[in-house]
């Protein structure tokens, strides 16, 4: 054992009664670069330790005795959870180099928070499947140093050790790794209003039944849903509502990572592949969102990241049309709060920005968008086909319509060009392997990508980066079996015609939008552009060794660049 995991920086002991912690990839800043939160997705042979610890950045600031000034959010959540019932010298939401001197005999649970453990989310899959080899991305190494960290320090303790967050399904197809890193439970589902109940029952050792069920849900070798009963896994009774209600939501009490405040929770627009589409809308109010922004601004946070699974659907119309009122509302609510200097959503469908082009120069107006205050927001696109847009999201395009309104690519088109305008950067994901997929549909995702790289809109190129995520069946991660075949030929295209594009973006912007001192952003700026350049040679390479014809990938949909880029006029219209 290495001495480093049982560091106590103070020689003090504290007696705390509930340790909440995340593993580290979601405790740090990552150079605030956008998108490089997805490093630790990244495979740890491909990424150098050193280049990955400074992308990673410093450690997160902390009070003298190990409490963290700034918290993932899911964490800062179950805090205020605990302390509706439990005094605050008694929940400490700690940085790991702490552990030794929170975790004593008075310890009674250590709490985790986490997204990806095992290393089995979408875009860590994506690249698993692209490289091939061990299955050992940046995030599973860090989750497995916390996890040795942990139990070196809670050995002989009776603390519990209990994990959380929208990764612990991961654990549902691993089912041995709960025994290898010693958990004794892992809770599915939101927890606002019966946090203090779970652990209450937790450190007594009695689980009501009717209170918590025990099991999980999982597929057999036939990929058919089946319930699995199972004591180490916990989730909401049927004496609870399925889900908590608003009033029952505590306001987070202490700062959040990049200044987060949830304004919604669910989604409604019914995507067949997610899981968030199955919760129930509820909307924040307004007096609560202000008071978590508020608390993040007493961290020296000056942006507002509003979250939502889907920000075009807050206290949405009929046919999901945009609340353009209580759009409004919200962002100029949280913009005239003093010391907010900035503003964005996280995550949006393209749909909206297309069919209301007006409505977006308004809200770009509220949250102060300009030249060097671009408002980035994640969005998922998933496919360039008509076919399986309709097949898998087809609410996605409402209230436009494929066919009326244009092809799917068209309405993207178009929303891209309105976010552009107005100085808006989404983030697109998109998916190969869908049910039902053809060659001929990922050759029309790579002609939608190439369609948006090459388009202007008011002299200015298009601004957006585009994710390939490989949709692996749960039950093909579950056997292990996961390699470079799994990648046709037409699925590497859509790859490198994503890379290419996300190459051509780094080495635009990689300068511009790193940030730090004049060392550090050439540090970053020169990784962030360097590092685009290779990754595209890489693809290259193996698309190359897949039979790929590139050079067509290239040229894939641009057979008439003067109409793409005349098109910008509709951006006006």
């Amino acid at each position: 054992m290495k001495v480093k995991f049982l560091t106590n920086p103070t020689g003090l002991s504290i007696m705390t009664k509930y340790v909440l912690i995340s593993d580290s990839t979601l405790g740090y800043q990552y150079r605030d670069f956008p998108l490089l939160d997805f490093l630790p997705c990244a495979p740890s042979r491909a990424i150098p330790g050193p280049i990955y610890r400074f992308l990673k950045g410093p450690a997160p600031p902390t009070a003298p005795d190990g409490r963290v000034d700034l918290a993932p959010y899911s964490i800062r959540k179950l805090e205020a959870s605990l302390l509706t019932r439990f005094e605050r010298k008694d929940v400490a939401v700690i940085q790991e180099e702490y552990l030794a001197q929170h975790i004593t005999d008075d310890t009674e649970i250590i709490a985790v928070s986490t997204m990806d453990p095992l290393g089995l989310g979408p875009v860590t899959m994506s690249y698993y499947a692209l490289f091939g080899g061990e299955l050992y991305a940046w995030v599973w190494r860090e989750w497995d140093l916390l996890m040795e960290k942990i139990n070196s320090v809670r050995r002989g303790k009776k603390a519990k050790l209990v994990v959380g967050g929208p990764g612990v399904w991961e654990f549902t197809l691993m089912r041995d790794a709960i025994d290898k890193y010693n958990i004794d439970y892992v809770f599915q589902g939101e927890a606002d209003d019966i946090a203090p109940i779970l652990f209450d029952q937790i450190v007594s050792g009695s689980i009501d039944p009717s209170l918590f069920h025990s099991g999980y849900m999982t597929y057999d070798d036939k990929f058919r849903k089946i319930v699995q009963k199972d004591e180490k896994f916990l989730a909401r009774g049927v004496s609870f509502a399925a889900y908590p209600k608003l009033e029952e939501m505590p306001p987070i009490v202490n700062p959040a990572m990049k200044g987060m405040t949830e304004v919604m929770r669910g989604c409604g627009v019914g995507c067949d592949f997610c899981e968030v589409t199955l919760r129930p809308l509820r909307y924040v109010p307004i007096e609560n969102i202000v008071k978590e922004v508020e608390i993040n601004l007493k961290a020296g946070q000056t942006n507002a990241w509003l979250h939502s699974d889907e920000i075009w659907g807050y206290k949405h119309g009929n046919m999901f049309t945009p609340n353009e009122d209580a759009l409004s509302e919200l962002f100029s609510t949280v913009m005239g709060i003093k010391g907010v200097k900035t503003s964005n959503p996280t995550h949006g469908r393209i749909s909206i920005p297309a069919g209301y082009p007006e409505m977006m120069e308004h809200l770009t107006k509220v949250l102060k968008g300009g030249p060097d205050n671009w408002i980035g927001v994640q969005t998922g696109i998933e496919t360039g086909s008509d076919s399986l847009a309709k097949q898998h999201m087809p609410n996605k395009t409402l209230p436009l319509k494929i066919g009326p309104d244009g092809s799917w690519q068209d309405i993207v088109w178009q929303g891209v060009a309105v976010e552009t305008k107005n100085y808006w950067r989404p983030a697109f994901t998109l998916q190969v392997g869908q049910a039902g997929e053809t060659d001929e549909d990922n050759w029309d995702t790579v002609a939608m990508i190439n369609r948006l790289s090459n388009s202007y809109v008011e002299g200015r190129a298009f601004e957006f980066t585009a994710t390939p995520l490989l949709n692996v069946p749960l039950g093909r991660i579950k056997s292990r079996e996961l390699n470079r075949e799994m990648l046709t030929e037409s699925m590497l295209a859509v790859y490198y015609a994503s890379y290419r594009h996300l190459a051509k973006m780094a080495k635009r912007n990689g300068y511009r939008d790193a940030r730090g001192n004049m060392v550090v952003k050439l540090g970053t700026g020169g990784i962030i552009s360097f590092g685009g350049g290779l990754m595209l040679r890489t693809v290259e390479k193996i698309a190359r060794k897949r039979g790929v014809d590139v050079d067509k990938v290239k040229e894939y949909g641009l057979e008439n660049k003067k109409e793409i880029t005349s098109q910008a006029a509709l951006a006006r219209a």
